[in-house]
Formats: C-alpha cells, sequence, structure tokens
C-alpha cells in the first residue's frame, strides 16, 4: 500500500497540473533536470553514510515497502514464549533453561515459536538477559539496566536511516534551486533568442525546483516517517520482553508477569487478555 500510496501522490499532483491545462510534456521532457536533481540526491545520501553504516540500513530503508514485521500474532507469540519459559523456570529452576539459551536453535521451546526464532536480535536479547541470571547470578535490576541499555542502543541505531533520509529531504530543495539557477543562466545565455526558446528554457529550470521540492516533500519525508513509526513498533516489541522478564524476575507469577507485559504493548498490537488466555491455555512446561 505504501508504494500505491506514493503514486497516487504524483497522479494527484500531475493529474491536477494537466486538468489545469498544464503541458505535462514540459515536465517530462527536461531530463537533464532529472539527472541534476536525483543524481545529485543519491550522492548527496552516498555522502553522508559511512560505509559500515550504509550496508547496515538496507533492512530498514526496504521497511515500508515490505509486509509489516510486528502485528499482534507476533506480540501473542512473544507473550507465549515468556509464558512458557517462566513456567518452566518456577517448576524445575534456572538451570532448566540454561541449554536453551545456549543453543536456542534447537531448543524445544523456542523452536515451536517461528517468527520469534526467526527474529535473531529478539532472540539475543532475550536468551542474552536469561544468561545474565543463569550464569552470573544477576540482580533483577541488573538485568534491567543491561535490557536498557541494549534498547537504548537499539533504538538510537534504527534512527539513523530515518534522519539520513530526512536530511536529503531538507537537501532536496536547494538541490532544485541549484538545478533552477543553472537553467536561469541558460536562459540568459540565450536572451536574444526567440521567445519560445527562452520559455522553454525558464520552464526546464522551474521544473528543476518543482522536482526538488516535490521529491523532498512527497517521498523523502513520507518514507522517512513510515521508518519511524516502524522503529518504535520494533522498539515496543523489545520493551514487552523486558517488562515480562523483569516482573518475573521480582517475584511475580507467570501469568501476572505475562499480563503485564501485554500491557505494555500499543493497542493496535495488543491481544485482548482473552486472546493471550486462550492462546497459553495448552503450555505446560516440559
Amino acid at each position: 500500500m505504501t508504494i500505491v500510496f506514493l503514486v497516487l501522490i504524483a497522479v494527484c499532483v500531475f493529474g491536477g497540473f494537466m486538468l489545469e491545462g498544464g503541458p505535462i510534456h514540459a515536465i517530462y521532457s527536461v531530463w537533464q533536470e532529472y539527472i541534476i536533481i536525483f543524481g545529485a540526491g543519491a550522492f548527496i545520501f552516498l555522502a553522508m553514510m559511512p560505509g559500515k553504516i550504509l550496508n547496515h540500513i538496507g533492512g530498514f530503508i526496504s521497511g515500508p515497502f515490505a509486509a509489516p514485521k510486528y502485528s499482534k500474532d507476533i506480540y501473542t507469540e512473544v507473550l507465549k514464549v515468556m509464558y512458557e519459559s517462566f513456567i518452566n523456570l518456577k517448576r524445575s529452576g534456572l538451570l532448566s533453561l540454561e541449554k536453551d539459551v545456549s543453543s536456542p536453535d534447537t531448543s524445544s521451546i523456542f523452536s515451536k515459536y517461528p517468527s520469534f526464532l526467526d527474529n535473531h536480535h529478539a532472540l539475543d536479547f532475550f536468551c542474552d538477559s536469561l544468561k545474565l541470571v543463569i550464569n552470573y547470578n544477576s540482580k533483577p535490576e541488573d538485568v534491567e539496566q543491561a535490557m536498557n541499555a541494549e534498547i537504548d542502543a537499539h533504538h538510537a541505531e534504527s534512527h539513523i536511516p530515518s534522519g539520513a533520509i530526512n536530511r536529503v529531504a531538507d537537501a532536496m530543495p536547494a538541490v532544485g534551486i541549484v538545478a533552477a539557477v543553472l537553467g536561469v543562466i541558460i536562459a540568459m545565455a540565450h536572451i536574444d533568442g526567440p521567445p519560445a526558446e527562452l520559455g522553454h528554457k525558464v520552464s526546464a529550470a522551474l521544473t528543476g525546483t518543482l522536482l526538488g521540492i516535490f521529491t523532498a516533500y512527497g517521498y523523502c519525508q513520507p518514507i522517512a516517517q513510515h521508518i519511524e513509526y516502524l522503529c518504535e513498533d520494533e522498539s515496543q516489541y523489545f520493551q514487552c520482553m523486558k517488562e515480562g522478564l523483569i516482573t518475573y524476575l521480582g517475584g511475580a507469577e507467570p501469568m501476572a508477569a505475562v499480563e503485564i507485559a501485554r500491557r505494555c504493548i500499543h493497542s493496535y498490537n495488543r491481544p485482548s487478555s482473552a486472546e493471550l488466555e486462550e492462546a497459553i491455555s495448552g503450555i505446560k512446561p516440559r
């Protein structure tokens, strides 16, 4: 749907221009302006990004054009993971999950939940936090501090792509002005030519300004904002795991810890209490 909406933006703008009697060929025929605007914009983006970050953010940038990664079903599954982990910890003690957190790919618990197992960052986040308790006998407040530090680091890292695209959006109107100035220079060099030729060159110069502004506010900023919302969804997923684990380590019953984790989820992703009870009703300790 994101692609559809981005197409409709262009349809509304340029369709309205045509309905007003605007000559659309005056916009698409000046291919030189497209080289200036989009070529400069692309290289501005590449120039501002260190190579190691550029290789890392590809998945974030493609996020708005992919299926949503986090949904009610995904949150329900992570709540089930926490509940099954907690009831096994309660029944058999901390060491009962030592092999599961050390080798999660072969775990009889985690292997039941494919979306959680495929989310390697979430899997490591949960298992590494449990390792602090199982292997190092860490206190709940120390585990919480470690989880908060990782959430903060991941949150800051996930905002790099949207920040970069927003900076490109800030630059694009200026690139459009540069293209317009270049066009005016060319027009002034032909000031003694026929009016039709001069008008064509001024039109080409203004098209550069149009493309710069339209790209910035019609495409770059919406995509950057979409990425930010996706990052908030991901941050909420990790926050949910943290609340559940810390609550359980603080002495709460497994169901109470999972219920508290459920309540910190945004309403559009949160399963109801009845849905959660139904989802975990068949889970038994191994």
